[in-house]
This record gives structure tokens, sequence and C-alpha cells, in this order.
């Protein structure tokens, strides 16, 4: 949904959905192709080799996050870290480094503010990576709408 200078994207399927990390599209990575970059970032999160590979396997992000979350005992990057934001910008930039069309889509979001709406699930990790519109506005801390910012004003 787009309103006045404000890009929010929820689901994959409605417009800026692939913004979300649970879009399909396949990121290569060390030489392996992960299915959606939310894939590829849950398993950053590990250095067991046996748990990275059952995450990549995965069939929907939803079951990679779900898998990892199932691991989460033996998690190496602390969830929602410096070093879990500085995992994310990576993918956020290998999903438009190999999908020039959704490069070209962020670059047209011109000096929109984008926003991870997460203002029907506002609680945890959600107000951390997004924000939930209440009546005074958007309340989060959006911090993957700030990664797509941020990769966007590096490039335009």
């Amino acid at each position: 949904m787009e309103n006045q200078n404000i890009v929010s994207f929820t689901k994959v399927a409605l417009p800026f959905g692939w913004l979300g990390n649970m879009s399909p599209y396949p990121i290569t990575y060390k030489g392996k192709e992960w299915r959606t970059s939310e894939a590829l970032f849950q398993s950053m999160r590990f250095d067991d080799e046996e748990i990275i590979e059952a995450i990549r396997s995965e069939k929907s992000p939803m079951g990679a996050k779900m898998k990892a979350k199932k691991h989460k005992s033996k998690m190496v990057v602390e969830v929602l870290s410096s070093e879990d934001i500085d995992n994310m910008v990576l993918c956020i930039n290998l999903k438009i480094g190999q999908h020039l069309d959704l490069k070209k889509q962020l670059i047209g979001t011109n000096k929109a503010i984008i926003v991870e709406d997460v203002t029907s699930r506002p609680r945890g990790s959600g107000l951390f990576w997004g924000a939930a519109l209440t009546e005074a506005g958007w309340n989060g801390r959006n911090v993957l709408g700030k990664v797509w910012m941020d990769i966007r004003d590096s490039i335009t």
C-alpha cells in the first residue's frame, strides 16, 4: 500500500511484497542457491552445516524460519544483534544484485519511507524489523525498512 511518501509491505502477493524476505526470489551465496532471502538470513545465524543445509532445503520461507527456531539453542549469531542486522544487509544486497528488476523497483520508490507493516502482529521481533500503524502513526524500529532505504540511498 502506498500512502503519500510511505511504501509499506506485508504479504508477498500484495504491491511491494517483493521487499519482504518471504518473496520468491532465489539468491546464490557461497555457490549454493537459496529459495528466498529469508532462508539465507535464517541460516546465517548458525555455524552447524547440517542445520544450515536443513534450513536451505526447506521448500517454503516460513518452513526455513521454523527450522531455524527449532534449533534456536544452537544459534551463534544473537537474534536482533548488530551482526544479525549486518547479515540482513548482506541478504538484501544479494537479492537486488541478483534480481536487477528489483533494484529498478527499489530505485523507483524514490525517497519514500519504506516500512515493513507488522500491524497484524505488533509484538516481539515484528516491532524490531518492522512497524505497526496506530492512531499515533507508525510504531516500531522498522530496521528492515531502514535497511532497504539505506541500500536505495547507496545506489542512487
